[in-house]
């Protein structure tokens, strides 16, 4: 069974643009769909079953571009994504995106982690279009 996924995707903006907008928590509302609000320590998501408040942590690197997530459910549990924005010869940069399958009962994680699959993919084109601008 698969437990993550890796996906990236070319955009045509300075890595240090990308970089800084990817590493700031409250943009991930404009981007990732499940965020409703984020700041530095906070998060609330919406889920199937409702809106979930958790903690953000967030770890970001400007020398190699590094920008990873770390979310505490109130369960106790943990979800994580790790990301990367990478310059290319072409004047572009590549942002390159580690989907963690998520933190719940083992025979649900090839399902959700399909859709999360698939909405990541959406995510990367909303925040390619955000920056391109």
């Amino acid at each position: 069974m698969r437990m993550f996924d890796v996906q990236g995707i070319e955009i045509r903006a300075p890595r240090r643009k990308v970089f800084e907008f990817v590493r700031d928590p409250g943009n991930l509302p404009q981007w990732a769909h499940a965020f409703t609000s984020a700041e530095e320590g906070q998060a609330r998501l919406a889920t199937p079953a409702g809106a979930v408040d958790v903690r953000l942590g967030v770890s970001a690197h400007a020398e190699t571009g590094t920008v990873d997530w770390r979310l505490e459910f109130s369960d106790g549990s943990v979800g994580l994504a790790q990301s990367r924005v990478t310059e290319t010869t072409r004047g572009t940069c590549i942002y390159s995106f580690v989907l963690h399958a998520p933190p719940i009962a083992l025979e649900q994680v090839e399902g959700a982690l399909e859709a999360q699959r698939a909405t990541l993919q959406s995510e990367l084109a909303t925040l390619k279009s955000l920056l391109e601008r």
